[in-house]
């Protein structure tokens, strides 16, 4: 972020904090135990960067910092996480931080297997490098024929020391010295690509998964084949055992079911189906535990336990996101702690802000529920409802019915859900007589109330439904609402509008409960979406030519026009002040309007465009998703910890691109403060101490130096001493200060000649004042700052005692005296320190009242000033009385 509007490139507004939602892709996961903690943990990928989660309770416990490129195969060993990307792999200490990187390779990198001290890979094209992991250095390299020996996979058979067992596409297998560089024996395979490569718990033994979905346990000492398995469910993608004293080994398959087999009865004892939506990308028993952990490409990760008499499988822990891109997300409630979500695979699910253990999914869609049950029917795919396109969602009664209402792709009715049941509820909203299957439901709000849904078709008719009974409470207009499809419905907070636009191009206001029209206003072009901020009574419409309207509701006017989108806005939301109107477009940027000064105040890019955005009812934290991302990612609002400066962005202001939240690589880069620029955004505002010439100005000073002064002699008769003073005891720790309103130390007196006279000295007690030396030079230059100054810094005491001694007796003069008055004059022309000059000149006319009217120059000057003050105080008095006009009417009038 640099100085000023004119340098800055990033969003000044919005810092990324992190992703929501993502928890695994289509690489093999990787499990580690951690001899220090002594617990197991998985390690799963997510893009450009990796999470690890503790197995025990599947809490996330670090994110890394992220590669430049998608990571496209991991490994590990006891200390360190290895994850490839392109054709550069990188040593990843703590989970976290990259403390080595492999350059080398000239084609992707597809295989890595930790060896000891060192790390094999194997890229696209069957070059094999084997690296020192602490040097970085290539200890050895092997080139292989594509076309004869493709590596597809790679094991260190145990208790082989420095051999690798290399599996091909072709079929064959060969076992290499990696220290000898030498072949020891090629297996020739069974014609068959090898997918897999494991180690059984038995030495010399391993399992080899083919292509064909054939499972082969192979002696490799003997070259010998013990036992053959077959699965239809296509190439076997991973092989695990189980090492809990059960002779069990797992295979995993392309259709996301995994088979389970005996190995002492050589038979198939169970089927795990559907345990992924998509391939298993990995799957592994933990050593001497009876847990298989597993995780696949539809962002899941899954541990089963295996507990059951007859050794099925039943699901123990799982972290699931979508699987699909997200359609619509909204927060839920008003603590901002909860994310509703729905996407493209047909759930919707709520994510949480705090903490992964409190998501939960809301389940499919089913077209009949009742149905489902009664029937029990496995294969739900024929009776899912498609994706949610749009949803509304109340907290208010969630505890009595249901409190969300979502419109579907396609369909007509929209669809009720229980967000305390986690469930999909009890009605389809649809109208009757409605016969014709081209119409579908296009926008869906419920009343602040939770008590009613308003759902808009594409027919033009807007409808209104009782939540709790599900009961067609009746539609606005009288055939329909629009004549074109229904793009936005909004109720107000209190049930009194419902507020409704047409791609026909008519924002409509209508009478919630009698449903009549009250007024239409015609909009410029044909509304893309509708927003409706209750609290403030705001609504924004995006418009088809890429410009946003933002009406008042109360005077249903358009108040701001806000256009610079060179794309079609996906969404909007409001700040939770209303003071902020952020929109997400096709263009990849996300801008925020400020709506009081009708200026773009922040705008910043993305690699990929925003389809929704929503704001925290907190103000804490953007959420928003992008095509093709499965993730919700989250923005901290800056302005909530740091200070921020809002300026207008120029017109021709061009904003830079910025990463997503959790795949930035500059995350852990700090910048010195010796290496940063000032900023002037960060400076604070200080405020002149006159803001205009026209504008009465008051001191800063407190109310006990000037608004007591002509009560002084009352406060000094209350305030006297019953008792002589006691003299303190000696404490020589403490340093002597002087008196005064400004502490200062006493500084040590000097007794040079101890035999002082005791003759009192006239001559000083008849010596002058600084103020009233000040007061004579300003008769002389007419400049009365300085004098001011000295009176100001005095207390009530000290002022009375200065002007007191003003007058001929105290031993002043009347030149003095008329100095005194002028400086009074100064003030009140430059209508600085009103309230001093007011307290000043009532204590001056108390003290001196006797003698002024025999001065004819002191009663000149007292004419001027009369005339002063009374014209000031007039002009004042006008404009409280004003004031007050308006206050009162404000609070009695009926408004």
């Amino acid at each position: 972020m640099e100085g000023g509007a004119e340098g800055r490139t990033a969003s000044a507004l919005f810092a990324g904090f992190r992703a929501l939602g993502l928890f695994s892709n289509d690489i093999s996961h990787v499990v580690r135990f951690s001899a220090l903690k002594r617990r197991f943990y998985v390690t799963t990928c997510v893009g450009k960067s990796f999470h690890t989660y503790d197995v025990q309770k599947l809490s996330l416990v670090a994110v890394s910092n992220s590669v430049p490129q998608d990571i496209c195969c991991m490994a590990a060993d006891g200390r360190l996480v290895f994850a490839a990307y392109g054709n550069v792999f990188s040593a990843f200490a703590r989970n976290k931080e990259v403390v080595h990187t492999f350059k080398g390779h000239k084609a992707e990198i597809q295989l890595l297997q930790p060896f000891g001290d060192h790390i094999i890979s194997v890229d696209t094209d069957s070059i094999l490098i084997i690296w020192h992991i602490y040097s970085e250095e290539e200890y050895l390299q092997l080139a292989f024929d594509k076309l004869v020996f493709k590596i597809s996979a790679i094991l260190h058979p145990s208790t082989y020391l420095n051999k690798i067992l290399l599996g091909s596409e072709q079929g064959s297998l060969q076992l290499w010295n990696v220290k000898t560089n030498k072949l020891l024996y090629t297996f020739p395979g069974w014609k068959v690509g090898v997918t897999a490569l494991q180690q059984a718990p038995a030495v010399d033994v391993v399992a080899v998964g083919l292509m064909s979905g054939q499972i082969i346990i192979h002696n490799i000492k003997f070259d010998e084949t013990l036992m053959k398995f077959r699965q239809d469910w296509g190439p076997i993608t991973s092989i695990s055992f189980r090492t809990d004293g059960h002779p069990v080994m797992a295979a995993g398959s392309p259709c996301g079911h995994i088979g389970l087999w005996d190995l002492e009865d050589k038979k198939l004892i169970n089927q795990m189906r559907n345990v992924h939506s998509t391939a298993i990308a990995g799957l592994t028993f933990l050593h001497r535990e009876p847990l298989l952990v597993t995780n696949g490409a539809d962002n899941a990760v899954r541990i089963w336990i295996f507990d059951g008499p007859a050794g099925e499988g039943r699901l123990l822990r799982f972290r699931m996101g979508h699987s699909a891109p997200l359609t619509s997300i909204r927060y839920y409630g008003q603590n901002g702690q909860q994310i509703l979500s729905a996407s493209q695979d047909g759930t919707l699910q709520s994510f949480s802000t705090v903490h992964e253990k409190f998501n939960k999914s809301l389940g499919h869609g089913l077209i009949n529920k009742k149905r489902v049950k009664r029937k029990g029917l496995q294969n739900t795919m024929s009776v899912r409802l498609p994706p949610i396109t749009k949803f509304a969602a109340e907290a208010a009664r969630e505890s009595d019915w249901d409190g969300i209402i979502a419109c579907h792709q396609g369909k007509l009715s929209c669809s009720t859900w229980n967000y305390q049941r986690s469930t999909i509820g009890s009605y389809f909203l649809k109208p009757k007589e409605l016969k014709r299957d081209d119409i579908t439901a296009t926008a869906v709000d419920i009343t602040s109330c939770g008590n009613f849904a308003v759902i808009g078709l594409s027919s033009g008719t807007v409808d209104l439904y009782n939540m709790q009974s599900g009961i067609h409470r009746g539609s606005f207009g009288k055939d329909q609402a629009h004549k074109g499809s229904v793009r936005g419905v909004a109720v107000d907070g209190l049930n009194q509008l419902t507020i409704t636009t047409g791609s026909e191009g008519l924002l409509k206001f209508w009478n919630f409960k009698s449903k009549g029209l009250i007024h239409s206003v015609s909009l410029d072009s044909s509304p893309n979406m509708m927003l409706l901020h209750r609290d403030s009574g705001i609504l924004g419409l995006a418009l088809d030519d890429f410009s946003i309207s933002v009406l008042d509701i109360e005077t249903r006017k358009i108040v701001r026009e806000f256009s610079g989108h060179q794309g079609q806005i996906n969404d909007m939301t409001f700040s939770p002040d209303g003071r902020w109107l952020i929109s997400a477009a096709m263009d990849c940027s996300i801008r925020t309007w400020d709506l009081p000064s009708g200026c773009l105040v922040d705008c910043f890019l993305l690699d990929s465009a925003p389809l929704n955005v929503t704001m925290s009812p907190t103000g804490d934290f953007l959420a928003t998703s992008h095509v093709d991302h499965l993730g919700i990612y989250l923005w901290s609002n800056i302005s909530l910890y740091s200070v921020v400066s809002l300026r207008p962005l120029p017109t021709d202001y061009v904003p830079s691109v910025v990463m997503l939240p959790g795949i930035c690589q500059t995350q852990d880069v700090e910048v010195s403060e010796e290496n940063a620029e000032p900023s002037d955004e960060m400076l604070e505002y200080s405020s002149p101490e006159q803001l205009s010439e026209q504008l009465v100005t008051l001191s800063l000073l407190p109310e006990s130096r000037w608004k007591n002064l002509l009560n002084l002699d009352v406060i000094k008769k209350k305030n006297k001493p019953k008792e002589p003073p006691k003299v303190p005891k000696s404490a020589p720790f403490f340093i002597p200060t002087v008196p005064g309103l400004v502490p200062r130390y006493a500084a040590p007196e000097q007794n040079n000649n101890p035999q002082q006279s005791k003759v009192v000295n006239l001559g000083i007690l008849a010596q002058k004042s600084d103020f009233c030396l000040k007061l004579e030079e300003g008769l002389l230059n007419n400049k009365y700052e300085t004098a001011l100054n000295l009176l100001k810094e005095l207390g009530p005491s000290g002022i009375e005692t200065e002007l007191r001694n003003l007058s001929p007796d105290g031993g002043g003069s009347i030149e003095v005296m008329q100095s005194f008055l002028k400086m009074i004059e100064m003030m009140l022309e430059r209508k600085r320190d009103f309230e001093l000059a007011q307290a000043y000149l009532a204590l001056f006319l108390k003290l001196h009242l006797k003698m002024l009217p025999s001065e004819p120059v002191l009663l000149e000057e007292m004419t001027k000033l009369s005339s002063q003050v009374e014209e000031n105080w007039i002009h004042l008095q006008s404009l409280f009385n004003q004031s007050m006009c308006i206050l009162n009417y404000i609070k009695s009038a009926l408004l």
